[in-house]
C-alpha cells in the first residue's frame, strides 16, 4: 500500500505559487516606487526630515536620499521581473528586500514611522518569495 505522488504541481499549488509571487512583485514595486519618492525628497529638500545629531550611522540626508533612490529603482526593476516568475527575480527580490530592510534600519532616526513600515513590508516580500518551494514553481509561458 504505497501512495504515488505526482511530480507535477496541482492546480491549487500553481495558484498559490503564482499568487504569492504576484503579491511579492506588487509589493516590491510599491516599495521601490516609495523608495524612489523618498530618495527624491531627501535629495531635493533634505531639510524636510528630522536630523539626529548623535547617531552612530550618521550620513548626510542627501546621501541617504541617493541610497534610497538607487535601492528603489532596483526594486522596481526586480519587481517587474517577478511577474515573469523567473528564479533570478525571486533571488534578486529577496536580496533587494534585505538591503531595503538594512537601509531603513540605518535611517530609522531620520524617518522612524516610515522606516518601520518599509521594514515590515520588506519582511512580507521576503516571506512571499521564500515560502514557495522551487519544485512548486510554475514555469512562465
Amino acid at each position: 500500500m504505497s501512495a504515488t505522488h505526482s511530480t507535477h504541481p496541482s492546480s491549487a499549488q500553481q495558484q498559490w505559487t503564482g499568487g504569492l509571487t504576484a503579491f511579492a512583485g506588487v509589493m516590491l514595486l510599491v516599495a521601490g516606487i516609495l523608495g524612489v519618492f523618498r530618495g527624491i525628497m531627501a535629495i531635493a529638500h533634505d531639510d524636510v526630515f528630522v536630523t539626529t545629531p548623535n547617531y552612530v550611522f550618521k550620513f548626510d540626508l542627501t546621501s541617504w536620499g541617493w541610497i534610497h533612490l538607487v535601492l528603489g529603482v532596483i526594486a522596481v526593476i526586480v519587481g517587474c521581473g517577478l511577474f515573469s516568475l523567473a528564479m533570478w527575480a525571486r533571488v534578486a527580490g529577496v536580496g533587494i528586500a534585505a538591503l531595503v530592510i538594512i537601509a531603513n534600519f540605518l535611517s530609522l532616526p531620520y524617518y522612524p514611522v516610515w522606516s518601520v513600515v518599509m521594514i515590515a513590508l520588506s519582511g512580507f516580500i521576503i516571506w512571499a518569495l521564500c515560502v514557495v518551494q522551487p519544485d512548486e514553481a510554475v514555469e512562465g509561458p
